[in-house]
């Protein structure tokens, strides 16, 4: 099978390229002018120019493929221009769709996440859930939309879509907010801690490839829907695991919540002035979804991908060993 590829140069992206490439698929690999590449250098990968803002380059690109993996999304709780946003998540995602058509593609893995399901009511939420009323990040709002563009196009032009939605996703390789927050602990950079009590539900990363595969293969699954993630574990829980495998000291001084979310619209308005992250990563988006947490129930990936869940401490002993 040749499978066509976006956002294989991300943290999800390589781990998904080292899994395939146990496999005899042949992988044409969408990269930007400025990706770094090197790992994706290996014989079954082919790398071809484009970007999901240039619908042209995906059709030129996805043509001749059988299947598609769509990884591409800004994934992050800040950005200095909120436009990038919608310009990926929401219009790219369109055009990869729209692309996937265009082609005669077989199948399409959209990889969404956990977060645009917001709150439900039901907790343990799963796949049938109906989403919360509130979105607590553009990034959630904007994969949200993305989303409903793609599940448009499945019932009105028969696109071939499967929907992975991967939980809180940990794993060697991670730089984004689950990473740094890891690393800033055991280099003592975090002050205080904050919210240990908001739950959670955390996957690995490796998981999260391995399910892409199992549902990539999967013969009949069109119009599926998998939530990827079974540890619901607190931050507090996250914290002292970390403390374990590191022999790290924790913070000692825990801010309350309303100073967590006081300290966060500061930094936020102060991050939007100086167009830097804000500090810690102490974002108005992040705090919000932290605060609202998230428990999915991952079963239905273990029962028909046939997906065995690793340990969170296992993610989080290949991150402080990386």
């Amino acid at each position: 099978m040749r499978v066509f590829i976006t956002g294989a140069t991300g943290f999800i992206g390589k781990h998904l390229i080292k899994r395939l490439k146990q496999t005899g698929h042949q992988l044409n690999c969408l990269v930007r002018k400025q990706s770094a590449v090197d790992e994706l250098k290996v014989p079954n990968v082919t790398l071809v120019p484009g970007d999901v803002t240039d619908k042209d380059s995906i059709i030129k690109a996805m043509t001749g493929c059988d299947s598609v993996i769509n990884l591409a999304n800004v994934y992050s709780f800040w950005e200095p221009d909120k436009r990038i946003y919608s310009r990926i998540n929401i219009d790219g995602t369109r055009n990869v769709m729209e692309a996937v058509l265009k082609t005669g593609i077989s199948k399409v893995i959209h990889i969404s996440s956990v977060v645009v399901y917001g709150k439900p009511a039901e907790i343990p939420f799963n796949e049938e859930s109906a989403p919360g009323p509130f979105k607590y990040s553009e990034y959630a709002r904007t994969k949200y939309e993305g989303d409903l563009i793609a599940w448009k196009m499945f019932e009105k032009e028969k696109l071939p879509l499967v929907v992975i939605y991967p939980a809180a996703v940990m794993g060697p390789g991670d730089t984004k907010t689950t990473g740094a927050y890891v690393k800033a602990i055991v280099n003592r950079k975090m002050p205080a801690i904050a919210l240990p009590d908001s739950v959670l539900t955390f996957v690995h990363v490796g998981d999260v490839a391995e399910a892409i595969v199992r549902a990539l293969e999967k013969p009949n699954n069109i119009g599926e829907k998998y939530l990827i993630g079974k540890y619901q574990l607190s931050m507090g829980e996250i914290n002292e695991m970390i403390r374990e495998i590191s022999g790290v000291r924790l913070p000692r001084l825990r801010l309350p919540d309303f100073m967590v979310t006081l300290n966060a619209y500061l930094l936020t308005l102060i991050a939007d002035i100086i167009k830097k992250p804000p500090l810690w990563g102490l974002s108005v988006d992040q705090i919000k979804t932290m605060k609202a947490g998230f428990r999915c129930d991952g079963s239905k990936a273990e029962r028909e991908l046939g997906l065995a869940y690793t340990p969170i401490r296992t993610a989080l002993e290949g991150m402080l060993s990386a």
